[in-house]
């Protein structure tokens, strides 16, 4: 049984086979969903989703830092009044991605630190997005970090450095992905050097499919794809990196 420690099923992209996605997910061992949020567009579409499928889904409430804009306190009350009213497993998709748009570093940063501050508050673990970031969300963290802080590197694409950084918080664990399985994306070598211990699996659905789906919409039932790329990596079998990711995700979110 696979636990999908990332999904974004509440995607426009499911509107018009979300049952069929579903099921397929559920018939390849996927046991639960977890799901960030990004913005404040998505909130309904993830409540509903989870609602109408209960203990299958578990949210996540965060700002993503793509949508980290001028109005961003804004959209952090509304984000952080939706803990009083729902229980989420995790304060997510929250970080920083300097890809798109490196002029809002700083407000990213502030985001950042004020939803890093909610999860200690709150005893929630964070779902971290670091794209070309992994110095400023490193730098964040070390002044964050302590006993209260848990979370994980959702989409880990890091060298070996990053990994060793990331296991030195001692709280944290690593979220592989579809990008395991690209030939070319090196991960593989990394993550051999990586105990079992500190990861999760995700999809990141529906984007980053994994090979023999690449290219196409990503979705749940593909993290099968994931868990046997991983058990060959690892040089375990399928049924241990099962067993070990999900034990990883159960402690982490408190599922």
């Amino acid at each position: 049984m696979l636990i999908d420690t990332h999904s974004h099923f509440y995607s426009s992209q499911f509107e018009e086979d979300l049952t069929e996605v579903i099921q397929r997910s559920k018939d390849n061992g996927v046991q639960q969903v977890l799901m960030p949020n990004v913005d404040l567009d998505s909130i309904d579409r993830m409540h509903q989703l989870e609602d109408d499928n209960t203990g299958y889904f578990k949210s996540m409430m965060g700002i993503h830092p793509c949508y980290v804009k001028d109005d961003y306190k804004k959209q952090l009350d509304i984000c952080k009044s939706w803990f009083d009213r729902r229980d989420y497993c995790a304060v997510g998709e929250i970080g920083i991605d300097l890809y798109w748009d490196k002029t809002t570093l700083g407000i990213q940063q502030d985001a950042f630190r004020q939803q890093i501050l909610w999860a200690k508050e709150l005893g929630k673990p964070i779902a971290i997005h670091a794209r070309e970031s992994f110095q400023e969300i490193f730098d964040l963290l070390d002044e964050e970090n302590d006993e209260a802080l848990t979370g994980v590197l959702h989409c880990f694409t890091g060298g070996i450095e990053e990994a060793e950084k990331i296991m030195s918080y001692g709280g944290f664990k690593m979220g592989i992905g579809g990008v395991l399985t690209f030939k070319k994306s090196g991960l593989g070598k990394v993550i051999e050097q990586v105990p079992l211990s500190e990861l999760v699996l995700e999809t990141d659905s529906p984007y980053l499919a994994p090979t023999p789906k690449r290219g196409k919409r990503n979705e749940s039932s593909y993290l099968l794809y994931i868990a046997e790329k991983l058990a060959e990596v690892k040089g375990e079998s399928l049924k241990t990196v099962s067993e070990v990711t999900t034990k990883n995700a159960v402690e982490l979110f408190g599922l």
